[in-house]
């Protein structure tokens, strides 16, 4: 499985010490803020033996992001869930994504790590287009979209449907980006 590398970070495959770095940032309110709920160790260790297994079987996934030799977060692509690809105009198949520590905040990591990841997806899968969507308010991670070159149209935006309808999460804004 590759390991992607930029100036400042790693982004390579999981191992069973992420787990426990893994679990505190999902335990995070503050991280978990435009998530539906934190994640207990269970429910994120079982989120991270998804990431893992779907590595194996692709080749390419959600990679853990080292920086200054210490667990960040999580960067990469992801297929877009069936439910969320059927409300999109033209299908796209993967996103690009990341969440990160808070202590790993505000040094551009998310930017770059996901930048390393939209070049692994078009140069070496050969994507014609990488999309990524989040929640309106979730401000942060739309700026990284942006700083991607990533382009949002209103029409685009959707109701997550994993969310209930009253959710103030629900209504989500989506980013593109063609190759």
């Amino acid at each position: 499985m590759p390991t992607l590398t930029t100036e400042r970070l790693k982004l390579r495959p999981w191992t069973p010490a992420d787990r426990e770095p893994f679990a505190e940032l999902n335990a995070d309110p503050e991280v978990m803020e435009h998530f539906p709920s934190v994640l207990d160790r269970a429910a994120s260790d079982a989120l991270a033996d998804r990431f893992e297994t779907r590595m194996a079987h692709q080749g390419w996934g959600l990679w853990v992001v080292e920086a200054q030799g210490r667990f960040a977060g999580m960067a990469g692509l992801n297929p877009v869930p069936p439910e969320v690809r059927a409300l999109l105009r033209g299908s796209p198949p993967v996103e690009v994504g990341w969440r990160f520590a808070r202590w790993a905040w505000g040094h551009g990591w998310a930017t770059e790590a996901a930048a390393a990841a939209v070049r692994h997806g078009f140069d070496m899968l050969g994507l014609r287009e990488i999309v990524s969507f989040t929640a309106v308010g979730n401000l942060r991670s739309r700026a990284v979209m942006e700083r991607l070159g990533m382009t949002h149209d209103e029409a685009d935006d959707f109701d997550h449907p994993a969310l209930p309808a009253d959710s103030p999460l629900r209504h989500h804004v989506l980013y593109r980006l063609p190759r």
